[in-house]
């Protein structure tokens, strides 16, 4: 594996001071709240659709997906393909979020149903925050530490962890408080540069492979590893898992989390915000090409001896490894160095947002709601404290992820988000398509996913096969199917969402207009889309189905 030169340090340094100079250059022309939370509310559809973009594909995200490609092939590729469910964003939900007037998804959920729903999602955001973003964001830019410079520390393990607590040191140092402004433009410019790296590994490793025929015809020596539709018996990915599962995380992750939908709040008008989600769509058609398949690529040639990946106790490809290591052998001097700061840049910036949103949630949503008329300076401090320990929650659960999971860093993801999203994405849907489900109803709904969701992320970390075996009932839980499991919560979310509200009085139409679908008001919504929005629409969904009709094929 090649070393990063005295050149490519140098072009970290440079990188870094340039995103510096747009940082201040950005911070200089704030004035007000507005501009900072919502960068002054008018950003244009390409900015938009391109941050929407850039939130998604974050350096831990790459990571982890190549990983994913090199291990479990197209497995995971149903998830990357959800430009669909951004699709539904732009035509669903943006209306009723930009109509409403809101600022975060807990005040929609407030408008809609009332506080204590507004509570308990905050509560359930930090726990997504510990076991999700910071967890796994600290732990790929460990990983890019190990990978390459595993020497420099004393061990690779070593330098995993000396990495780990360096990004958080380091993001304290590259935070700036310039608002989402600031996001916008540091986070297009991260995403751009991640791309440029991912494009060229991708060209670079099949012209080292002999083409995309090599790759069909490696891919096609194992179809059960590397295909895209798995099938029933598969205990991993099972076609009809993914089918119940993916959509029900996408709708929550794209269409109800605060980090993507905000970039749609902050457009000059309802008809910019639509657009810019489906830019935003039309970006997420490419992840699959770019960031999954150089996956592939990278076991495809560390099978035939051109790259060599580390590989665990059994042999098989440590997934994780993967990015870096093609980072750090196939790309060429200066180029390395500009896509691994890429990678750091967008991994502290990623989580600088984070420790905002922290101390955010947790002060104005949940704490100033216990303690109510306490001073400003308080409030900061007890924004920083919750941050801390935020963090140091999410260090001590980085050792327990691989229990998760066997699968990678991705896998892991995708499975703790199966667990988190189901309660969510019931009461978003529901809330605003049916007028008679009710605070009762949210709450309850909410409260029993979250903590049947939490009993099977902790059962699943330390029972089930090659764990602790006994009692059988708590391994067999455990080892119940990760995306089978998530259909099965919705579902019972669903359910008692409906049984509760019925319980109690329907909420008075007033109180919920414009916050339902019969109660918007249409003619305003149709006045804001054209042909032109329809046109794009029809060619992201064309993108989508020709991709899955390509690859359902391709071996």
């Amino acid at each position: 594996m090649t070393s990063l030169t005295t050149f490519d340090w140098f072009v970290v340094a440079g990188y870094f001071l340039l995103l510096l100079g747009v940082a201040l250059a950005v911070v200089r022309k704030q004035t007000d709240t507005t501009q900072y939370f919502l960068a002054g509310r008018n950003v244009g559809f390409f900015a938009i659709g391109a941050s929407i973009f850039a939130s998604n594909i974050g350096s831990e995200h790459i990571v982890g997906l190549a990983g994913q490609g090199a291990s479990t092939g197209l497995a995971m590729a149903h998830y990357e393909l959800h430009a669909w469910v951004v699709v539904l964003l732009a035509w669903v939900f943006v209306p009723f979020y930009y109509n409403a007037g809101v600022f975060t998804m807990p005040e929609f959920l407030e408008k809609r149903f009332g506080p204590r729903p507004r509570w308990i999602l905050s509560l359930v955001s930090l726990a997504a925050y510990v076991l999700t973003k910071v967890s796994v964001t600290v732990y790929a830019g460990a990983v890019v530490f190990s990978t390459l410079l595993p020497d420099t520390f004393g061990s690779p393990e070593n330098a995993f962890w000396v990495g780990a607590i360096a990004t958080v040191i380091l993001t304290g140092l590259y935070t700036i408080a310039g608002g989402l402004r600031v996001v916008l433009y540091t986070d297009t410019v991260q995403a751009f540069i991640l791309l440029i790296g991912s494009v060229a590994i991708t060209y670079i490793g099949l012209d080292l492979l002999g083409g995309w025929g090599e790759l069909q015809t490696f891919a096609a020596t194992s179809v059960a590893d590397y295909a895209l539709w798995r099938p029933l018996s598969d205990p991993d990915f099972p076609w009809l898992g993914i089918m119940i599962a993916s959509p029900i995380v996408g709708i929550w992750y794209w269409c109800t989390d605060q980090y993507i939908v905000q970039r749609t709040l902050a457009a000059k008008d309802l008809r910019t915000a639509r657009r810019g989600a489906l830019f935003g769509a039309f970006l997420k058609v490419w992840p699959v090409l770019f960031f999954l398949v150089p996956g592939l690529i990278g076991a495809a040639l560390h099978s035939k001896g051109l790259l060599a990946i580390p590989t665990d106790s059994g042999g098989g490809l440590v997934g994780d490894q993967v990015f870096p290591t093609m980072v750090a052998t196939l790309l060429p001097e200066g180029l390395r160095g500009l896509v691994v700061a890429g990678l750091m840049a967008a991994l502290m910036s990623s989580l600088s947002s984070l420790f905002n949103s922290t101390a955010t949630l947790f002060t104005v949503d949940v704490y100033e709601k216990i303690r109510p008329n306490a001073p400003e300076k308080h409030y900061v401090n007890v924004g920083r404290v919750a941050t801390f320990v935020v963090v140091l929650l999410g260090l001590a659960w980085i050792p327990v992820m691989p229990m998760i999971s066997k699968g990678g860093l991705y896998q892991y993801l995708q499975s703790v988000q199966g667990y988190l999203a189901p309660p969510i994405t019931a009461v978003f849907l529901l809330g605003v398509f049916n007028d008679r489900i009710n605070n009762r109803g949210a709450v309850w709904g909410l409260s029993l996913g979250f903590i049947l969701g939490m009993t099977k992320l902790l059962i699943q970390a330390f029972f089930g096969e090659g764990k602790i075996e006994n009692p059988a009932f708590l391994a067999a839980i455990g080892d119940f199917n990760f995306l089978y499991y998530s259909g099965v919560l919705f579902l019972v979310c669903v359910v008692t969402i409906i049984v509760a509200s019925r319980t109690a009085p329907a909420q008075p139409r007033e109180s919920i207009a414009g916050l339902t679908y019969s109660s918007i008001d249409r003619a305003a919504v149709r006045a804001s889309w054209t042909r032109g929005d329809v046109a794009l629409t029809a060619v992201v969904l064309g993108l989508v189905a020709a991709l899955y009709l390509y690859f359902s094929f391709w071996i």
